[in-house]
């Protein structure tokens, strides 16, 4: 086959294997998954702590419910993002406020946090990125904040 021809093939199953990944959507988080900490890393006190979330998603938001064990107590909470990128007020696992911001990057669910920093005037930003497992069964999220090495919670699907 010439050279033209071979890069005209290759250029066209590119375009197609592209279409497909666009037809297919954005990745689908739903489901009811449990944190399996053996599997995270650089988890601190996280490791101790026993969680099930419940997500449920639609074409515009998504919506988290979490139920988190630690030291014999148990605490409820829910986040909800925004799948078209509007800011959403949410809190964190230990009650802070922040403005959450939802995109996807290469199928990957990315929220941006900002909230108030400890110095007055300030801002604490973090980054969570949710991805999934090519079969489904684990769920990742990798949080980045400031100079610390990131924190990955791995959640498998009930």
């Amino acid at each position: 086959m010439p050279l033209l021809k071979k890069t005209i093939v290759a250029a066209l199953a590119g375009l197609l294997l592209s279409l497909s990944a666009l037809a297919a959507g954005p990745t689908d988080f739903s489901g009811t998954w449990v944190l399996n900490t053996d599997k995270g890393q650089n988890l601190g006190m996280v490791k101790a702590v026993d969680e099930t979330i419940v997500v449920k998603q639609t074409a515009e938001k998504l919506v988290i419910d979490f139920t988190s064990k630690f030291m014999m107590k148990t605490t409820k909470r829910q986040v909800s993002y925004d799948l078209a990128g509007k800011p959403v007020p949410n809190e964190g696992a230990m009650g802070d406020k922040a403005q959450t911001v939802a995109k996807w990057v290469d199928g990957k669910l990315v929220v941006t946090w900002t909230s108030e920093g400890a110095v007055a005037g300030s801002t604490t930003v973090k980054t969570e990125t949710r991805s999934l497992s090519a079969d489904g069964k684990e769920m990742s999220v990798e949080t980045m904040r400031a100079n610390k090495p990131p924190m990955v919670l791995v959640y498998e699907k009930k």
